[in-house]
C-alpha cells in the first residue's frame, strides 16, 4: 500500500467542506451531479421523499451507484402538497457542515432561513432553483411570488439551471454573481454509453418488434401530463406526419394523458405512425435512443428537462421547446420552436424530420455523444460557494 498516496487523500478530505443538501428525491438525472458535488466536498445529501412523488423509479438500483453518503427524513406534516420533516436540526447538528442547501422555496429553506436568524444555526445557507427563464418571467403563483421575493435576499447562495437564470437573479434581485451557482442538471456520458454491445442488443431487439427499420423515428421520453404538451403537438402536426409514411412518431412514458393521446391516433389513422410502447427505466431506456432518429420535447411547461441532455449524449439532435430549460443546451444540434404557435410548430417539424436519417445500422459508435465535457465549468461554479 502506498501510505503517502493514502496520506495525501486523506488531508484532502479532511480539508474538503462540508456540504449538506435537503433534496425531495432521488431521480436518475441526478445521480452523476450528486456524485460529482462528493469529489469537491464532503457531501451528505437528505432526501425528503423515498421516491419522485409522480414518477416511481427503482430505488434500489438507483441508490446502489451513489458514492457519497446519504439518509432520509420521512415524518413531518403535510399541508396543500407541501411537507416540513421533523428532524432537520438534528441532521445539521450531527453533520456540522458548512454550507447547507434546501430547495426550491420550500418549508425546508424557510426553516433554514428561521433558524439562521434565530441564531440556532450560523452556516451559509442556500436552496437549488430549477427555474427555466419562462419560469422566473412567470410565475405560477402568487404565493410562489411572494415566496421568492422574501427569501432571495436571505439567502446566502442560489443555485440555478442556466446563465439567462442567473442574469435573471441578478438584475432583478441584486445577488451578486459570486453568490449565483450555475449547474444544470447534466450527466456523465461514460455513464449512459457503459454498454455498448447491451444497449444495442436491446435497441435491435425493440427495432425488430416495431418494424423501426427504413423509419425516420421521432421520439419523446417522459411524463404523459399535459404540461408536456403531447396531445397538442399530435393535434398541430399530424396532417404533416400523415403525409410522410416514413415517420414514425414514439412516445415511451406513461401518465394520465395516455388515454387521450390513444383516442387521438385512433380516431386519425395514425395507429401506424404513432406507437406508445409503455415505461422503461435504465439500460432498457436509454436503448430508445439508439433506435431513434431524433428526439422531440414540446412541453408548454419545462423548468429544464433532463431527457434533452440523454438524448444529446446518446448522439440524437433535438426539436425542442422555447420553454424547456434544456432548450440552452441545443445550439447546433436541433431546433428550437414554439409549442403554443402552431405554425411555428408545424414548420421546424417539418424542417427537423426532413433533415433526419432513416434508421439502418444500429450502433452506438455511430452516434457520438453531442455534449461537451462540462467539468471543468461545474468545478469552478461550486467552488464559488466556498467563498461566497
Amino acid at each position: 500500500m502506498n501510505y503517502m498516496n493514502l496520506t495525501i487523500n486523506c488531508t484532502k478530505f479532511q480539508t474538503m467542506k462540508k456540504l449538506l443538501i435537503f433534496h425531495p428525491a432521488l431521480a436518475p438525472y441526478r445521480i452523476d451531479q450528486f456524485n460529482d458535488l462528493s469529489k469537491i466536498f464532503d457531501l451528505e445529501v437528505v432526501f425528503i421523499f423515498n421516491n419522485v412523488w409522480n414518477h416511481k423509479f427503482d430505488q434500489r438500483n438507483l441508490t446502489s451507484q451513489l458514492e457519497f453518503k446519504f439518509s432520509y427524513l420521512l415524518t413531518g406534516i403535510c399541508f396543500k402538497g407541501r411537507v416540513f420533516r421533523f428532524g432537520i436540526l438534528k441532521k445539521i447538528t450531527n453533520k456540522n457542515p458548512d454550507i447547507i442547501l434546501g430547495y426550491e422555496y420550500s418549508f425546508t429553506t424557510q426553516y433554514l432561513i428561521l433558524l439562521k436568524q434565530l441564531g440556532f444555526i450560523k452556516q451559509k445557507i442556500g436552496s437549488t432553483i430549477d427555474d427555466s427563464i419562462n419560469i422566473c418571467n412567470n410565475v405560477q403563483t402568487k404565493t410562489r411570488y411572494i415566496a421568492r421575493k422574501m427569501t432571495v435576499k436571505r439567502l446566502d447562495v442560489l443555485v440555478v439551471l442556466s446563465n439567462e437564470v442567473s442574469l435573471y437573479y441578478q438584475n432583478t434581485f441584486k445577488v451578486k454573481q459570486q453568490q449565483i451557482i450555475v449547474s444544470p442538471i447534466l450527466q456523465n456520458p461514460e455513464r449512459l454509453r457503459k454498454y455498448p454491445e447491451k444497449l444495442e442488443q436491446i435497441a435491435i431487439k425493440y427495432s425488430h418488434k416495431y418494424f423501426l427499420s427504413k423509419k425516420k423515428v421521432l421520439l419523446f421520453v417522459g411524463r404523459f401530463i399535459f404540461e408536456k404538451g403531447l396531445t397538442e403537438f399530435i393535434q398541430t402536426i399530424h396532417h404533416e406526419l400523415l403525409q410522410q409514411e416514413e415517420v414514425l412518431i414514439i412516445f415511451v412514458g406513461d401518465g394520465k394523458e395516455k388515454h387521450s393521446i390513444e383516442n387521438f391516433v385512433f380516431e386519425n389513422k395514425l395507429e401506424n405512425q404513432v406507437l406508445l410502447p409503455g415505461r422503461f427505466e435504465g439500460i432498457e431506456l436509454y436503448a430508445w435512443y439508439l433506435c431513434a432518429s431524433g428526439f422531440v420535447l414540446p412541453s408548454i411547461y419545462e423548468p429544464f428537462g433532463a431527457v434533452v441532455n440523454e438524448a444529446l449524449i446518446l448522439g440524437l439532435c433535438v426539436l425542442c421547446s422555447q420553454f424547456a430549460g434544456a432548450s440552452g443546451l441545443i445550439g447546433k444540434n436541433g431546433l428550437i420552436f414554439n409549442p403554443l404557435d402552431k405554425n411555428d410548430t408545424i414548420n421546424k417539424f417539418s424542417l427537423f424530420v426532413n433533415s433526419l436519417i432513416p434508421i439502418s445500422d444500429i450502433k452506438l459508435i455511430n452516434k457520438p455523444s453531442l455534449m461537451i465535457n462540462n467539468q471543468n465549468d461545474f468545478k469552478r461554479e461550486w467552488e464559488k460557494i466556498i467563498y461566497a
